[in-house]
């Protein structure tokens, strides 16, 4: 079955971190892949059904609905972050200068260089490797692309383009301005920014007869 669980994670992989969905979608496909090998179907023929995995995961992700994150609670977010790098780079800056004291006059420079660099970094890597970052766990919040899937590694590098520009303040402004609380930047880079829901589950989608998905109402 090592071509079914290779499918199931392909679904799997689509669906944010650290929630039930993901649980339950494998469960699902599990039981149904083995009724239907049972039956005597071909395993190639079972997973046919099903249609691809990116497909599959956005019809279950369809029947999830999606909740901005308003503006407040992501600037509480971005401060956690940044208070967070700002006390890394400052001791790291300190414990330079107490041990190399004939180089003390680049501590300053690196700690502007860490901030200002390490904090987009530290962002962009945070929020494609687990979604979040510790403000955003914090705050109950998730980066997710407009259907609600993970995002790629380059959807989290453009969304962060404005800090390495240094235009972040023109950027965040749109945040303001629009439906959905998203920057000018997450409009370009198809991700948004959503609240996560206290009990996130699977529903309005179901598998039909025929074996392939159906997703009602978002």
């Amino acid at each position: 079955m090592a071509a079914s669980e290779d499918f199931i994670t392909q679904v799997t992989d689509r669906i944010p971190l650290n929630t039930p969905l993901r649980a339950r979608i494998a469960l699902e496909l599990r039981a149904t892949i083995a009724e239907r090998v049972e039956r005597g179907q071909p395993i190639a023929a079972v997973l046919a059904q099903f249609g691809s995995p990116a497909a599959l995961a956005e019809s279950y992700l369809a029947a999830e609905p999606l909740v901005a994150a308003t503006f407040w609670s992501r600037g509480g977010a971005k401060l956690v972050d940044l208070l967070l790098l700002v006390t890394i780079a400052a001791t790291l800056a300190a414990l330079a200068f107490l041990t190399l004291r004939e180089y003390a006059f680049w501590a300053l420079p690196v700690l502007i260089f860490l901030v200002a660099f390490g904090f987009p970094l530290y962002t962009v890597f945070s929020e494609f490797f687990t979604d979040q970052t510790v403000g955003k766990r914090l705050f109950g919040l998730r980066v997710v692309r407009e259907s609600g899937a993970r995002i790629s590694l380059g959807q989290a590098f453009v969304r962060q383009l404005p800090q390495f520009l240094q235009v972040f303040w023109i950027d965040v402004m749109f945040a303001l301005f629009t439906d959905r609380s998203q920057r000018a930047f997450e409009l370009l880079s198809h991700t948004r920014v959503v609240q996560i829901a206290p009990a996130e589950g699977l529903t309005g989608a179901a598998l039909d007869a025929g074996g392939h998905m159906t997703a009602m109402g978002r």
